[in-house]
């Protein structure tokens, strides 16, 4: 998957995948917008918005990202390093990207056409260096596969539910 290669060896590893019954252009947009103080995470966001209901639809004033771009991520920023959007003979690709000196860590998207609609797939990876890493990295793993549930959840349902707008999103 694009990102794979950011974060090399990678003790956790998370793959995550659902089916959205809408095209991956109408699905792209969604993830695009991601962010804190932009659209939410779409996950519990009493813990990864504070609070704030993440948005129920496409804001097009966010749509603008591109590869190098910084996202906050809440308490850290992460910066987007691949935004390919699908096209139709190609899925397409979100990855965010964060690191330092003891952490590594990408979370990627990608949508891929089925005959239903999309699969939308996630991926996070992550190295954690400092003594002790690799417990915290599978404790990351735990606590990423209850958020990403609720996160890929909430986006069907959003998705599924929006009224497609003329350029192919949702609105």
């Amino acid at each position: 998957m694009a990102g794979d290669e950011l974060v090399e060896p990678a003790p956790m590893n998370a793959t995550r995948s659902i089916d959205i019954t809408a095209p991956p252009r109408a699905v792209f947009p969604w993830l695009v917008q991601m962010g804190f103080g932009r659209a939410g995470w779409y996950s519990y966001d009493w813990i990864d918005n504070l609070g704030r209901t993440s948005a129920r639809s496409v804001v097009p004033e966010l749509q603008n990202v591109v590869s190098g771009d910084p996202i906050c991520g809440g308490p850290i920023d992460v910066t987007a390093v691949v935004v390919r959007p699908p096209n139709d003979d190609d899925d397409g690709s979100f990855v965010l990207d964060y690191r330092n000196r003891f952490i590594q860590f990408s979370l990627a998207y990608q949508v891929q056409a089925r005959p239903f609609g999309t699969r939308l797939v996630s991926r996070a990876r992550a190295r954690i260096t400092t003594p002790g890493g690799w417990i915290a990295a599978h404790l990351l793993e735990l606590g990423d596969g209850i958020m990403v549930r609720r996160q890929l959840l909430n986006l069907r349902e959003r998705i599924e539910t929006a009224r497609p707008t003329s350029s192919g999103g949702s609105a």
